[in-house]
């Protein structure tokens, strides 16, 4: 490593994505997540919880209603003042966006203060098609959906409906930018894909938010959300980075941090 090299390449005592069972596809309470991120060093755990509108699919709901981020915002506020001087506790939201029902988000944005705000992309609707495409499941329903549709079309309206995100949501973070179709092995990134992509950093930079560096990307193909090619464009326009784990359960806080870190810095810090 060269001289004056850093020795991070974000901060990894920082979680800044991290799911509770509110969501229904996670397990463990949240207490457990915040004792495993204790367990692991980590100095600051931030909860983001899903927040949706007017998505209609098949396969049950994984998202909170407000009556759900009441019960996470009073167990929230329980641990950090139970574990106080031992660890920071953050109460976000990961925002997913639909172009349809962006008021009711805003409003709902608006409603409570919130330490993250996420920005994500899960579902698209398509003409001739009843149901939202869950973009993110491995299910092979989906995914069959999903080669149907045709990946590029998908992808071409996904990161377009990024960029209009970023535009209108008070985010601060966009969440696992490249992270759509990620359970299509046979899906490829296009040089016009690039191009929506670099577009939708200038937004990103423009308004202000972070990348989310998610290290599940790690489990499901051996690279962290987003890529090394996004994340060097990413630097060209100086935009900061969030490690994230995207934790589904206890044991996922913190996991892989020290191996992307590392090779993050072999790689953009020879």
């Amino acid at each position: 490593m060269v001289k004056n090299s850093p020795t991070v390449f974000t901060d990894i005592l920082l979680d800044s994505h991290v799911h509770t069972h509110f969501c229904g596809h996670a397990t463990g309470e949240m207490e457990e997540y915040v004792q495993s991120a204790i367990q692991k060093d980590i100095r600051r755990i931030i909860f983001l919880e899903h927040m949706e509108e007017g998505i209609h699919h098949t396969q049950g709901k994984t998202w909170l209603s407000e009556e759900d981020f009441d019960s996470y915002f009073a167990e929230g506020q329980r641990l950090q003042i139970s574990y106080q001087g031992k660890i920071e506790i953050g109460l976000g939201v990961e925002c997913g966006y639909n172009p349809n029902y962006c008021e009711q988000l805003k409003t709902r944005l608006l409603r409570r203060q919130w330490d993250q705000i996420g920005i994500s992309c899960h579902f698209l609707q398509f003409d001739g098609i009843s149901n939202h495409l869950n973009l993110f499941s491995s299910k092979e329903d989906n995914i069959l959906l999903a080669q149907q549709i045709g990946p590029e079309k998908i992808l071409d309206r996904y990161f377009t409906t990024l960029i209009e995100a970023v535009q209108v949501l008070p985010g601060t973070m966009l969440c696992h930018l490249d992270g759509a179709l990620r359970f299509s092995p046979e899906v490829t990134l296009t040089e016009s894909h690039y191009e929506l992509i670099d577009k939708l950093l200038r937004t990103v930079k423009y308004s202000d938010l972070a990348i989310e560096i998610n290290t599940s990307g790690l489990v499901i193909r051996q690279e962290q959300f987003p890529n090394r090619r996004i994340i060097s464009m990413a630097r060209d326009y100086d935009i900061p980075f969030i490690f994230s784990s995207d934790a589904h359960k206890p044991d996922d806080v913190g996991r892989y941090f020290d191996i992307v870190n590392a090779k993050l810095l072999s790689e953009f810090y020879p």
